[in-house]
């Protein structure tokens, strides 16, 4: 097993792992929809989260994704992350022996941070902040925390993708 940690200011909280995957646990996060309205009938009832725990060697590794990865007992793999404690959370993921490289979808996050950094501003045109209204204020700073961490966490994953492939 290997371990990487790249000196660039973003990448400094990402480190790079590889070899084979040992003790390998499959899990499933379900939990019913709080956006779902009771009158909708969709079979989009639940949001999913599935969650793989491995070691590669001595280094534990937890892995949270909207879709499963692909991964098998005994596959050589490389992955990249952030450091939480004694486990490395994957951002991005390279199995060499199924030839499958996988991560979240950073441009999404980069679009919704857009969206909020959008409603942000509009707020703060606005003649209600400008009033000096206290909600408004508060609507504007979570606007702008959510569009601030949106665009972090897609910076992050895009960095760990580049260390990926580097």
């Amino acid at each position: 097993m290997s371990v990487i940690k790249p000196s660039h200011f973003l990448s400094s909280s990402l480190s790079v792992a590889s070899g084979s995957v040992s003790n390998l646990n499959h899990a499933l996060l379900e939990y019913v929809n709080p956006e779902k309205p009771t009158h909708d009938h969709s079979s989009v009832y639940y949001k999913r989260f599935f969650i793989s725990t491995f070691n590669l060697g001595d280094k534990a590794i937890e892995a949270k994704f909207s879709s499963p990865m692909v991964i098998a007992e005994g596959d050589h793999i490389t992955v990249s992350g952030c450091q939480k404690g004694e486990v490395l959370q994957v951002l991005a993921y390279s199995n060499q022996t199924q030839q499958v490289s996988s991560n979240e979808n950073w441009l999404i996050l980069g679009l919704g941070a857009l969206f909020f950094f959008a409603v942000a501003l509009g707020l703060l045109n606005s003649e209600i902040v400008e009033e000096g209204a206290l909600i408004p204020k508060l609507f504007l700073l979570g606007f702008t925390v959510v569009a601030i961490y949106m665009g972090y966490r897609a910076l992050l994953i895009r960095e760990a993708i580049k260390l990926l492939s580097s």
